[in-house]
């Protein structure tokens, strides 16, 4: 954008609200460095209403230092063409050329930036002091600031959300007024019907049969919704069902001719796999991404760069890579047979671990791309749920479903066949515009032909040509008498402004002489005491500095003696302690009181190991004994299974006798009760 369309750009936005100047391009481009400087500070102040002042008031530098902080706040970047010298150099001087690019910037996006200043406010961090810092409870609240700030940001991303979300008050406002209008009408057609019932003689019992109906009413649909709900579920429990199942398939084909040993080789190749990721891949990983932090943190903490700033960087880093390269050279030089030996082994060991770390990053973007596609396939199989679980249209309501579609459908054939006419009359046009053209383009030639046999070749084009020319020139000369009145009137003005303003200032200027020599007079004064105090307060800043860290040395020192003295006490109260107890032991010990000796630590000791001594031997005594009738107690538990056993089975022929006796008669009963005395016979004898 050439300088004129900027400074129309920035006088039109100047004009606007909530600017309200009423600059032209001749005001504004007469105006004095001074003013143009209070110009750019009245559209800081609109976007920042802290940066509103009267520069007049003002010390030069200090103006210059506030509006490069505003800048570097608001991320205003200079031209490339322009380094930071000639630009500080130009806002403190008000140079049209550093000025009108800073706001013609500002003019552009003044919303955003009165945004953007709003939240610098509160998101700007405050540069502390490392020494200051070391101090718990200010790191505490800084910590504390931190948290604050980051809950500033979660808030104010939700305020934009809300603002953004669509809710209009005076949309909701009129929501409500209508719902309270309809709810009028609804409790007076209440009313009409109620009175209209009431007239009628069986009123009451009509009510509570309709009031049944109703009731039966919404528990049909209760309960018609809670068998869609359970028809639904069914659905997705046999969907589940389904995909356990497909589960259950995979892992019996993947379990196929598995074994232990290969599901553990198979485990441990995973582990391994994801141990390296964690242990090696993911620290290099967020290592270089919170370099890359710092870089970018860095950059956004730096000012604007220039191009000679650019420069100076890319020559930095050249030298850097020469030197680089001339180590490598001076260590191929003076290297070692013995790490010429070892090289081949290095790049072997840089070519596998590359080839381990391409490995990993194919592994995490497969399992990047398989998380995607399960994602996918959840989201779709939801959709698919939602759809089978949609309302299923009955009775009337399917009916006008179907008249619906077939209305649409009628009017969709109606539509259809205009669009088919509308083509093909389209198509009629185009091809007659195509043989118009062919024929007018024969005509351009026949008239070429005429003009060459007559000898006037060209002049249709000339004669189109010069028309135009005329009509430019008729609109420009119209052009250029309304731009001279416009200037000459607004010579006029500016004369009949400047006459105004300068009676009007020729007072101050009276008044303001007496003051400009005085300010000259008290300047030199006012300049060495500044330097005085600058001087002074250095000096109280540095002995400030040395106190301080004196001070801090010696709190270490008194925190660490306390914590020693501390330790030393309770060491000496617990040796008092062990010092009481060995002397109570010895003043026991050797006490000639048989019941004092009883008390001390060897009696009891000796006692109890005595007394584990004698337990100890009968256990011995005990086991000698277990194992002596080990065998013969071994034979007899045996001959008592035996006999059960024997018995068991006598108590199941009784049974089975008495039950044969009943059918059967006394005879077989005597013959049996023969054979027992013979049982108990052979029962004693293997007694």
């Amino acid at each position: 954008m050439s300088m004129s369309e900027q400074m129309r750009f920035i006088v039109q936005e100047l004009n606007k609200e909530p600017f309200s100047k009423s600059y032209n391009l001749i005001s504004f481009d007469s105006l004095e460095p001074l003013q143009l400087l209070q110009v750019l500070n009245d559209v800081l102040a609109i976007i920042d209403p802290k940066q509103k002042m009267d520069l007049r008031e003002e010390a030069p530098d200090q103006t210059a230092v506030r509006i490069f902080q505003i800048l570097r706040v608001l991320k205003y970047k200079p031209p490339d063409h322009v380094n930071m010298s000639q630009f500080r150099a130009g806002i403190v001087q008000g140079e049209k050329p550093i000025i009108f690019p800073i706001l013609e910037w500002l003019l552009q996006k003044v919303p955003e930036l009165q945004k953007r200043a709003y939240l610098a406010k509160f998101l700007v961090k405050i540069d502390i002091p490392a020494e200051i810092m070391q101090d718990e409870e200010v790191n505490a609240i800084y910590v504390q600031y931190e948290e604050l700030m980051e809950q500033f940001k979660e808030m104010h991303k939700q305020s934009e959300q809300l603002k953004n979300s669509g809710f209009n008050t005076a949309e909701i406002r009129k929501d409500i007024t209508n719902m309270e209008e309809e709810k009028e009408q609804l409790i007076k057609r209440i009313e009409r019907l109620r009175r209209k019932v009431e007239s009628h003689p069986n009123s009451q019992k009509m009510m509570a049969v309709a009031k049944n109906l109703r009731v039966e009413r919404d528990r049909e649909k209760r309960l018609a919704a809670q068998k869609q709900e359970q028809q639904t579920n069914i659905t997705h429990l046999d969907q589940r069902i389904k995909r356990l199942e497909a589960q259950l398939r995979d892992m019996r084909q993947a379990s196929v001719g598995a074994t232990p040993s290969t599901m553990i080789q198979k485990l441990e190749e995973e582990s391994r796999t994801n141990s390296f990721i964690v242990k090696e891949q993911l620290p290099k990983d967020i290592a270089q991404r919170k370099k890359m932090i710092q870089n970018l943190q860095k950059v956004v903490s730096v000012p604007a760069m220039g191009h000679s700033d650019l420069e100076e960087l890319n020559a930095k880093i050249t030298e850097l890579n020469a030197e680089v390269n001339q180590l490598i050279e001076k260590r191929m030089k003076s290297g070692d047979p013995a790490d010429d030996k070892l090289s081949l082994f290095r790049q072997q060991a840089a070519i596998i671990a590359h080839k381990k770390q391409a490995a990993a990053e194919t592994l995490r973007a497969i399992r990047d791309e398989f998380n995607h596609v399960q994602t996918e396939v959840e989201q779709k199989r939801e959709v698919v749920n939602t759809a089978e679980g949609a309302e299923v249209l009955k009775g009337e309501d399917f009916k006008r479903y179907v008249n619906k579609l077939r209305s649409k459908s009628t009017i969709y054939k109606k539509k259809r066949a205009e669009l088919a006419e509308l083509r093909a009359e389209s198509g009629v046009l185009t091809r007659t515009e195509e043989i118009l053209k062919q024929r007018c383009d024969l005509i351009n030639r026949q008239l070429s032909v005429l003009e060459k046999k007559k000898g006037v070749a060209g002049y249709r084009e000339t004669q189109e040509e010069l028309e135009k020319v005329s009509t430019i020139k008729s609109e420009f000369d119209e052009m250029k008498g309304r731009t001279l009145d416009d200037m000459s009137e607004m010579v006029r003005r500016l004369h009949a402004e400047i006459a105004d303003r300068r009676n009007t200032l020729a007072p101050i200027l009276r008044e303001i002489r007496p003051l400009r020599e005085k300010v000259r007079e008290l300047t030199p004064d006012y300049d060495n005491k500044k330097q005085v105090y600058e001087r002074q307060q250095a000096g109280y800043d540095s002995n400030m500095s040395k106190l301080e860290q004196e001070v801090k040395g010696y709190r270490e020192e008194c925190r660490a003696e306390e914590s020693r003295y501390h330790y030393l006490n309770c060491m000496m109260k617990v040796l008092q302690v062990q010092q009481a107890r060995v002397a109570n032991e010895m003043k026991a010990y050797v006490s000639s009181d048989a019941q004092e000796k009883k008390k001390t630590f060897r009696e009891i000791y000796s006692k109890k190991i005595q007394e584990q001594e004698n337990l100890s031997r009968g256990l011995r005594e005990k086991q000698k004994m277990v194992k002596d009738n080990h065998e013969p107690n071994m034979k007899q538990m045996k001959l008592w299974k035996d006999l059960e056993r024997l018995l068991i089975c006598k108590k199941q022929c009784l049974e089975q006798m008495n039950n044969i006796g009943s059918t059967t008669g006394a005879n077989t009963m005597g013959g049996y009760g023969d054979q027992a005395p013979t049982l108990l016979e052979n029962d004693r004898l293997v007694l």
